[in-house]
């Protein structure tokens, strides 16, 4: 993996990051490239309240920020970014303005390379959203401005759709990292981690490369 001047990414809930590009982040920060996660959401709509519970709705939000302030240690990222949004609401937000929060972003951070969501492809109302402002953003750049702007993907149809992924990265240097950060938003992931952590021991074929792969597509405007 090269080394990027400076590396945005865009994701709108707590534990975003974690499961599809928390190895590929580790990767770059072991290469030296500095890291952003803007965080649109606390997630304080999240259904899970842990097991046993440990959460209320009303503390749900304080418990996921200190979940993600703990994700973002793990993984070495030093710009943690909370920009406020409410959870299961991006898709309603002010088109214009969600593009001139993206466009600021960028500016601010003047990133090589940006990360989020392709939009249409990402199954959760939040993700669409949040990846079709960060494109509109970037789109609206000058050519000769525009980071390079990677898309994650995960509905059935994609691939069919919009082709195989440009990037399918081998993240198995830092699994443990990619482990850790999943474990890290506990309140969600608790028993997903558990399962995971079982399926690896039992060299489960489908949770290894699930785990082990990050794929991307290259966003072309």
């Amino acid at each position: 993996m090269e080394k990027e001047r400076q590396l945005l990414v865009i994701f709108p809930h707590p534990d975003d990051e974690a499961f599809g590009v928390s190895g590929t982040i580790a990767q770059h920060v072991a290469n030296g490239t500095p890291v952003t996660y803007a965080c649109l959401t606390l997630g304080e709509m999240g259904r899970n309240m842990g097991n046993p519970l440990f959460a209320t709705r009303e503390s749900l939000p304080n418990i996921r920020k200190e979940e993600l302030i703990n994700a973002a240690k793990v993984l070495g990222i030093q710009d943690l970014r909370m920009m406020g949004l409410r959870d299961k609401t991006i898709e309603f937000e002010d088109e214009n303005k969600l593009t001139e929060m993206m466009t600021s972003l960028i500016e601010d951070v003047k990133p090589s390379l940006v990360i989020s969501f392709y939009p249409g492809y990402s199954v959760h109302p939040d993700h669409d959203a949040t990846g079709a402002a960060v494109v509109r953003a970037v789109g609206q750049l000058p050519e000769h401005k525009r980071p390079t702007l990677h898309c994650v993907a995960f509905s059935k149809n994609c691939e069919q759709e919009i082709g195989e992924p440009d990037i399918i990265n081998n993240i198995s240097s830092v699994a443990e990292i990619k482990m850790n950060a999943i474990k890290a938003h506990l309140s969600q992931t608790q028993l997903t981690a558990a399962a995971m952590s079982d399926k690896l021991r039992e060299n489960d074929p489908e949770i290894i490369a699930r785990m082990l792969t990050e794929r991307f597509w290259t966003y072309k405007f």
